[in-house]
């Protein structure tokens, strides 16, 4: 399966209250977790992610994925183009509070295949890693690195996400603390 990302121009951060179709995405990994009182299912996708927190009938689902990807305006709660640097939270049914901030760095082609390579060499305490394969414009392709922190009233997520032709990289970090 070819798996070569979209240009990072294209990118949106969007959570929804409600879980979306596995079909709207090609996922290359997946994870599901249970704790507590609350269930995650992350998928590392072509575009970045897809996080499904579950708990008590109340869902939330966060994406990072392209803007033009067809996805459901029904019980969108935040979409955003995912450019610069940006935090915020909410408070969802009075059960949990979501917390997120994402930051698209695009650095200069030498600090971006250090860092690249670096990833490559030396991956670090990750969960979830996914390379892909590259665009042919560049030889080497994207990676994702998906990080969890899992306690019972607690769950939180650092993703990184690379794309070679653009030199950009996409930080995104969420947590779901039930209140």
């Amino acid at each position: 399966m070819l798996s070569v990302r979209p240009k990072v121009a294209e990118l949106a951060f969007q959570v929804f209250g409600r879980s979306l179709h596995p079909e709207l995405f090609i996922t290359f990994q997946s994870r599901e977790i249970e704790r507590g009182e609350y269930r995650v299912k992350i998928d590392l996708t072509s575009a970045g992610h897809v996080l499904t927190w579950f708990h008590q009938g109340a869902i939330l689902t966060e994406v990072a994925a392209s803007a033009h990807h067809p996805l459901p305006q029904k019980r969108r709660l935040i979409s955003q183009r995912l450019h610069g640097k940006r935090s915020d939270h909410l408070e969802y049914r009075a059960m949990v509070r979501y917390s997120y901030d994402f930051e698209l760095d695009t650095v200069s082609p030498d600090v971006f295949w250090i860092l690249q390579e670096k990833l490559t060499v030396e991956p670090g305490n990750y969960d979830l890693i996914q390379r892909f394969d590259s665009s042919g414009r560049i030889a080497l392709g994207a990676l994702s690195f998906i990080h969890l922190d899992v306690r019972n009233k607690t769950f939180c997520m650092q993703a990184m996400h690379t794309f070679p032709d653009d030199h950009a990289i996409v930080r995104t970090n969420c947590s779901f603390a039930l209140v």
